[in-house]
């Protein structure tokens, strides 16, 4: 089935509101994947404002799921990422100020110095992903700088979704699946996805790994961590064997 990967932002932020250490970044990590989570997902910005290096690095020696570090390349963040070496690094095109990511890249202007990192991020192992909307131009140049996945930027989807008019957004993200798998990228997708709307886009096949962390951080300060992680898992478990890519 389509994997989760838990982003544990949102645990810091209310961590960093206090100095002694609560909630645990760690503890909520050991509680997703004894919950079922296929990966865990962080998200270190320069501003330190969530996620710190010392919560990356510590996450590291612990995990025995996927570990997914996304972020804008800046040479703060590569550094980060070349001393962990994830399984997976998900770039994203956000300014150090951004509230939150908010669209794709636009790879006709950032292609040529993406191209090299995504070289050396795979020399060392890391499977690349690219934070992209739902252009299939885009995508195509996604594939031609040597990304090995894209994550597709949902908001637009969760917008329509949550205002009732979901179908030909829907369709623009079925397009963009499609044409990505076509041309041997890998789909992953994330950002606004919740319990409401998340089963209704995991119907569309292929859909590799969806990161979730605000709604289900959410969710969890009224049903408990380990219960909302199930209950994001029953609803991708509902599309099981729809999954035709492994890449």
């Amino acid at each position: 089935m389509t994997n989760l990967s838990v982003n544990l932002n949102k645990v810091a932020l209310l961590r960093n509101a206090r100095n002694f250490g609560r909630p645990s970044v760690i503890e909520a990590a050991l509680t997703c994947i004894k919950a079922g989570a296929q990966g865990i997902t962080v998200h270190p910005r320069p501003d330190q404002r969530h996620i710190k290096p010392e919560d990356v690095d510590a996450l590291a020696q612990i995990l025995t799921v996927e570990f997914n570090i996304e972020g804008n390349p800046s040479p703060q963040f590569l550094e980060i990422v070349r001393k962990i070496k994830p399984t997976q690094c998900t770039l994203v095109p956000d300014a150090p100020d951004a509230f939150t990511s908010d669209h794709g890249w636009d790879l006709a202007t950032d292609g040529s110095w993406l191209r090299p990192i995504i070289r050396e991020l795979k020399d060392l192992g890391v499977r690349v992903s690219l934070f992209m909307d739902t252009d299939l131009t885009q995508i195509k140049r996604a594939k031609e700088i040597g990304s090995d996945r894209i994550e597709l930027y949902t908001e637009p989807y969760a917008t329509a979704f949550r205002n009732g008019n979901v179908e030909s957004v829907f369709q623009d993200y079925q397009k963009a699946t499609q044409k990505a798998q076509e041309i041997g990228l890998g789909v992953n997708a994330g950002h606004d996805l919740n319990l409401q709307n998340l089963e209704k886009f995991c119907t569309i096949s292929g859909i590799l790994e969806v990161s979730i962390g605000h709604a289900l951080i959410a969710d969890a300060l009224e049903v408990g961590l380990f219960t909302a992680v199930q209950e994001y898992l029953k609803i991708l478990s509902l599309n099981y064997g729809s999954l035709k890519y492994s890449i």
